[in-house]
């Protein structure tokens, strides 16, 4: 399946953290061949910018003059998200124990979202993006909304296989999150809800497709 011509699309996949939105949605926006971008980028590398120059999490003032005083350059090509800090490529430190463990704190604050929110919607479609609150808040009007869910046992698994870390303490970490982004997790009321307990990736990127491409938008 492809997109073909001017598309202007936007497909949203929401929902709490390991529940497979970045694998599922690279992996759609690959057989769309649309970009996929990544709104949780933004979010860790303010979080980064924080840790680096001791600036608390719960200091909003703090992390915005840190936004305003850094290029932040974000870049999608395709499947892969690139996102840079005066100059220096910071993706592969995003990913990590302690961004995750002081991420939602940090995402917590209107005015990072709104700085998030705003670059966001300068992007120009078409495209695939994953995030907590795509479809409720930075894109209401979007065309394909989905809302990806599971079980706390699986998100832990997930999450403890991607970092080898051990599993209570990621499902602990997770339950801690979900708490925090509870306000953003809200789902759109006409998103999709996707299960993906059980589900290989597969199966649930063909679950999605066969959605679009019911909904005569591509």
């Amino acid at each position: 399946m492809t997109v073909m011509g001017e598309s202007t699309i936007i497909i949203t996949l929401d929902g709490p953290a390991a529940t497979g939105k970045s694998s599922v949605g690279i992996e759609v926006a690959r057989r769309l061949d649309i970009p996929f971008i990544s709104s949780g980028l933004f979010y860790r590398t303010a979080t980064l910018l924080a840790l680096r120059q001791d600036v608390s999490p719960a200091n909003q003032d703090g992390i915005l003059a840190l936004l305003e005083r850094h290029k932040i350059l974000f870049q999608s090509g395709g499947k892969s998200n690139k996102i840079s800090v005066d100059g220096l490529e910071v993706s592969h430190k995003l990913n990590t124990d302690q961004i995750d463990e002081n991420v939602s704190a940090v995402s917590s604050h209107p005015g990072v979202r709104s700085w998030v929110q705003i670059r966001l919607q300068r992007l120009q479609p078409p495209f695939v993006v994953e995030g907590r609150d795509m479809g409720s808040i930075v894109f209401p009007k979007a065309d394909i909304k989905f809302y990806l869910t599971a079980s706390s046992e699986t998100r832990a698994a997930r999450r403890g296989n991607e970092r080898g870390s051990d599993l209570d303490l990621v499902g602990d970490a997770l339950m801690r999150r979900d708490l925090l982004d509870a306000r953003q997790l809200e789902p759109a009321k006409d998103a999709l809800h996707i299960d993906t307990n059980g589900k290989s990736l597969e199966e649930v990127t063909q679950t999605l497709l066969l959605h679009v491409a019911a909904t005569d938008k591509v």
